[in-house]
């Protein structure tokens, strides 16, 4: 018996009682919300497999390789998301200063250390072909930070006040500049979409929300003017306005993607079967293009199917965020389902050629191990919360 349990006269919970606390909670998960993820998880690794396999297999390498790599990274973030979603999210109000410090040292670091992939330098290489991506981890960052600063109730007012709008809004800048100078547009698009979901369900006057998205685009415009953007993005930015212009170019990418969305007709060519994919015709195909992959291969039925698991994920986290004990809960959760429905738009808009180029992954379905790892702690968020408004 444990000295506290004496002082407070009841004895310590035995073994039967841990596994029923244990069991409880299993029971009290989102487990539709869960199913949801799992079956765009296991979706995601078959598409990263059929997008991969015939490459190495040609380069005389591991056709396994990439999925093995996706397995592990799956398994490791699922690890992450259980313990998020374990550890009690009220607990993160006294936590969110170091998540948030602790993702801007990691934004620095990429400035410093980082490794220029496909034109960004948003990547930090620790060897042996383990990268890391500090700005997925600044996403979770974000998001709780902000819950904790809009979510205190100061002399019983319901809604924040300028001045705790005009503190959300500078700490967020710290982390969207540190971006913008890797410069990765799609992430800041992802962190200033968060920035405005959070905010209106924050219950900040509607000035406040017009007034961001005026200023966003004024700077959109003098991002381009100013040259803050690099050529290869002004290059994706004119081709996604007029697709004819560089057809061989910068126009390359979203016009092989919609080839090879449009050849798999109502059921698709079969798994492994797209000559679109297996001719490693769309580049990053395992990456931003996985969901080419669905188009051909298993068409509009297999694609279809991805959307709607993503809408499934997406009702879940605002009627999480519906049922929240507390405004924390409910901005933390807002915050995760904003980040996802964003990203999941963009990502298959851009395979459409309905939005540009940004180099932002599919969540759950794409390769890739810190969007998994992030992703994954996002749902854990999500499942605390939940958890946490059904308690007994």
């Amino acid at each position: 018996m444990s000295t506290s349990s004496v002082r407070l006269g009841r004895p310590a919970p035995s073994l039967r009682d841990r596994a029923t606390r244990r069991g409880s909670t299993l029971r009290r998960f989102d487990w539709v919300l869960v199913a949801a993820v799992l079956a765009l998880a296991g979706l995601g690794a078959l598409l990263v497999w059929s997008a991969t396999r015939q490459r190495m297999q040609s380069a005389g390498m591991d056709p396994q390789s990439f999925l093995k790599r996706h397995l592990i990274n799956l398994a490791i973030g699922l690890v992450f998301g259980l313990v998020t979603a374990k550890f009690d999210y009220r607990m993160l109000r006294a936590y969110a200063p170091i998540v948030y410090v602790a993702s801007c040292i990691g934004l620095v670091a990429v400035l410093v250390v980082g490794t220029t992939i496909n034109g960004a330098h948003s990547w930090i290489v620790i060897g042996g072909g383990v990268q890391v991506q500090p700005a997925e981890f600044a996403k979770v960052g974000l998001i709780v930070s902000m819950a904790m600063l809009l979510g205190e109730k100061r002399d019983g007012e319901r809604v924040p006040r300028g001045s705790d709008v005009v503190l959300v809004l500078a700490l967020a800048a710290v982390p969207m500049g540190l971006v913008m100078l890797q410069p990765d547009f799609g992430t800041t698009m992802v962190l200033a979409f968060v920035i405005l979901g959070v905010l209106a369900v924050s219950g900040a006057s509607g000035r406040w929300i017009a007034g961001l998205v005026l200023a966003g685009l004024l700077s959109a415009v003098l991002a381009v003017h100013l040259g803050v953007l690099q050529q290869y993005q002004l290059d994706r930015f004119k081709a996604f306005t007029n697709p004819a212009t560089d057809s061989q170019g910068a126009g390359y990418s979203t016009r092989q993607a919609r080839i090879a969305i449009g050849s798999g007709g109502l059921t698709g060519k079969g798994l492994f079967k797209g000559s679109q994919t297996n001719g490693h015709f769309v580049p990053e195909q395992q990456t931003d293009f996985v969901f080419t992959v669905a188009g051909e291969e298993l068409g509009l039925l297999g694609s279809g199917t991805i959307i709607l698991l993503l809408g499934v994920v997406l009702w879940r986290g605002l009627s999480i965020a519906a049922r929240a004990p507390d405004l924390f809960g409910r901005l933390v959760a807002t915050g995760v389902a904003a980040w996802f429905a964003f990203q999941s738009f963009v990502n298959i808009g851009m395979t459409l050629g309905i939005m540009p180029v940004t180099g932002l992954p599919l969540p759950f379905v794409s390769y890739g191990g810190s969007a998994m790892f992030a992703n994954l702690m996002a749902v854990g968020l999500l499942l605390n919360v939940h958890l946490s408004s059904n308690e007994p």
